[in-house]
């Protein structure tokens, strides 16, 4: 009877495990067209359980390669090694990817949870002795063995990748590199929620129609929107979210309310509240600079350089400073346009970050006759897409297909099926533009599955460009400025980099390159944004349907180095401090504000700008993968501006350059040091002079 009892408990309870096993959308192949994820049928319930077991198949695969009877090989080890952990892979693509665009408190919850099951799992692996010496052994024996270029590379990228994560640390060595993973992911992620909560909790509101003197209807309509979102209908609310904010500094009248709103966004993190980033970040850069120091180098600086073009961090501190020095130039030239203009208005006061945005607002509109107002009719954002859209076209042959068959996480999500210029499917793109309280601020690129080749057969790529555009209001779509419009195509290039992808490897595949490097797809795009034959292509009136006139377009060339010192500088700032963040050999008693105006001062930053990030807010470098890398967005523009003066030099669309470019850069992921990639479609290195140009700081 007992026994009976025990097997009937048993079976119960296995079938039970069967069925929500069957039930977890994670456990199957995606049932889904080009095996998208089906986002209507996954519930937060489902994502625990499919970690869990992704992480038990990831080690069990892993046992098997180590305890592989078999003397080690190229396929039997790296390539092995390469192709395990596909339920892990799926689980997390979807579940970070909606952390960032479509989170809660339970998902926020549930992050805390999973991130040091996956710090230790990821440390179970490259600390893994057997495993190590595995692959060493097919290292040691590269030269012997008949392996392609694209199997040396991830050879020697695997291989890198154990000894630069404590694979030759001893036992007690090993204990500690776990440790400071281990509090490393949560503090992170820690820092991130907290800057999204400072985010989403300071609104401006006003309810006296007189403080809105300056801005424009759009403008006003939108945060009359947001006050009914809110609950605060028949008053309009302004966050600290860039489409909001931004408008708000260059139109609002009033000056007090915008130095309100400026101080807001500013010290975000740095309220000694629950929600301040300060002790946070301190333990952040503390942890990596022991961690940089247990794996051998002297900075954490050293040992991410180490695999970026800029190799040491002398080099990135020389190309600021060649880039420094004239922008900063520039930038008190341009102060001292702005001082002479506050005078010139019968005003007395001095020019104050606050008022940066604004009277250069009024400069521009002086000087050049053009303001964003202007020109937001005729940058509707659909048009804005299907520019981007036409450009890939024209250079490439690619279409873009809208599909309604795709299971989506928003109703604010579009769905793209990519198709090459013979047909052939590409890959799948994911669209999501306006903000809401359950997204990160900023624009990025990520995927949902990577491109890679397993068994001879394709596995396409799944991407998403992500945005934070003003939202349609009334009978008003969505309008951009051209900033905006070039942050479209912006990350529509990180998207076609992951889209054009043609590697057999997904560790080496895609958008998977030097930190520093990864901003040259990006960036080139934004070259075609503004340029005048793209501009009368997309850019038309959305109620006219005019194409952009060419007085515009020619105003806007004339404009096109105004202000140019101010948005160096606030970069290569933020670029400088990043660097110093990481670059630091003792945090004993570091107070981070202290510390960061010192790092300020020491370049000279003058007062009327402020570093683009902050350092409690400046989540690239604290919350995300730009750590001692936010010197990219200048060093790949370098890159850009060097590589769309190769098109320059024919034409735009010219497809003997565009077929180089695709082949060289686009298509060929990390498959080779990316110096060398740059070389084989520039034929040199890059020069600086191309940027200096287009910056006016020459």
């Amino acid at each position: 009877m007992k026994e009976t009892i025990l097997l009937m408990l048993f079976g119960t309870m296995l079938f039970t495990a069967c069925s929500v096993q069957e039930q977890n959308p994670f456990f199957s192949e995606y049932q889904t067209p080009f095996g998208t994820p089906p986002f209507e049928k996954i519930k937060e319930s489902h994502y625990l359980p499919a970690f869990t077991e992704g992480i038990s198949q990831h080690q069990q695969e892993i046992s098997s390669i180590v305890n592989n009877q078999e003397s080690p090989t190229f396929q039997n080890t790296v390539e092995a090694l390469e192709n395990s952990g596909q339920l892990l892979t799926r689980v997390r693509a979807v579940f970070f990817n909606m952390i960032s665009a479509n989170t809660n408190d339970r998902m926020q919850e549930l992050a805390k949870e999973v991130s040091p099951m996956l710090s230790q799992h990821a440390d179970d692996i490259l600390l893994n002795e057997n495993l190590f010496q595995r692959i060493k052994a097919v290292y040691d024996e590269k030269d012997q063995m008949d392996l392609t270029s694209e199997q040396q590379r991830l050879l020697e990228e695997t291989y890198k990748r154990f000894t630069r994560n404590g694979a030759n640390l001893d036992e007690k060595e090993k204990a500690e590199l776990r440790e400071i993973n281990k509090e490393l992911s949560l503090l992170t992620l820690k820092f991130g929620d907290n800057v999204l909560k400072e985010t989403n909790k300071f609104e401006l509101v006003i309810d006296n129609e007189a403080d809105l003197a300056g801005l424009p209807d759009n403008v006003i309509s939108a945060a009359a929107e947001t006050a009914k979102e809110r609950g605060k209908e028949g008053a309009w609310v302004f966050s600290i979210q860039k489409p909001s904010m931004i408008p708000f500094l260059q139109y609002a009248q009033k000056r007090d309310l915008r130095e309100k709103i400026f101080k807001a966004y500013i010290n975000q993190g740095n309220h000694n509240d629950e929600l301040d980033n300060k002790a946070t970040l301190t333990r952040i850069a503390a942890l990596r600079l022991q961690r940089a120091n247990l794996l051998g180098y002297k900075t954490h600086a050293d040992f991410v350089l180490e695999e970026n073009m800029a190799k040491v961090p002398e080099n990135v501190y020389n190309r600021l400073n060649q880039i420094w020095k004239p922008a900063l130039k520039v930038a008190q030239k341009e102060e001292k346009a702005l001082q002479n203009l506050i005078y010139a208005d019968g005003q007395n006061f001095k020019l104050e970050p606050w008022d940066w945005w604004y009277y250069a607002e009024k400069l521009k509109k002086q000087k050049y006759d053009l303001d964003d107002e202007v020109l937001r009719p005729y940058f509707k954002l659909e048009n804005v897409r299907e520019g981007a859209f036409m450009v890939a076209n024209k250079l490439w042959g690619l279409t873009f297909e809208e599909r309604t068959d795709i299971p989506t996480y928003n109703p604010d999500v579009k769905t793209f099926e990519v198709k090459d210029a013979d047909g052939t499917h590409i890959g799948i793109l994911y669209t999501d533009y306006f903000p809401r309280a359950s997204k990160r601020g900023g624009a990025w690129m990520s995927d949902y599955r990577g491109q890679k080749i397993i068994d001879g057969k394709m596995v396409t790529p799944i991407v998403c460009n992500v945005f934070n555009f003003t939202k349609p209001t009334g009978n008003t779509p969505s309008l951009l400025t051209l900033e905006e419009a070039k942050t479209l195509f912006h990350e529509f290039g990180h998207g076609l980099h992951g889209l054009l992808s043609n590697c057999n490897y997904e560790s080496i595949s895609g958008t998977n390159v030097a930190q520093d490097f990864v901003e040259l797809p990006s960036q080139i795009m934004e070259n075609w944004a503004s340029d005048p034959e793209v501009l009368k292509m997309y850019a038309r009136h959305y109620e006219t349907n005019q194409p952009i006139p060419d007085e515009l377009i020619q105003k806007i060339r004339n404009a096109s180095k105004f202000n140019q010192g101010f948005e160096t500088v606030e970069l290569l700032a933020a670029s400088f401090l990043d660097m110093d963040w990481h670059t630091i050999t003792d945090t004993a008693n570091l107070d981070p504000i202290a510390f960061e105006n010192k790092s300020l001062s020491k370049i000279g930053l003058i007062p009327e700008i402020v570093v683009r990030y902050r350092s409690p807010y400046f989540r690239h470098i604290f919350a995300g993968g730009y750590s001692a890398g936010y010197y990219s967005y200048i060093w790949a523009e370098v890159l850009d501006a060097d590589a769309f003066q190769a098109f320059k030099e024919t034409s735009i669309f010219d497809q003997s350059t565009a077929r180089a470019f695709r082949e060289n850069i686009l298509d060929a992921g990390n498959t080779d040091d990316p110096m060398v990639l740059y070389k084989k479609f520039r034929g040199r290195e890059p020069v600086i002079d191309a940027l200096l140009a287009r910056r006016g700081l020459n």
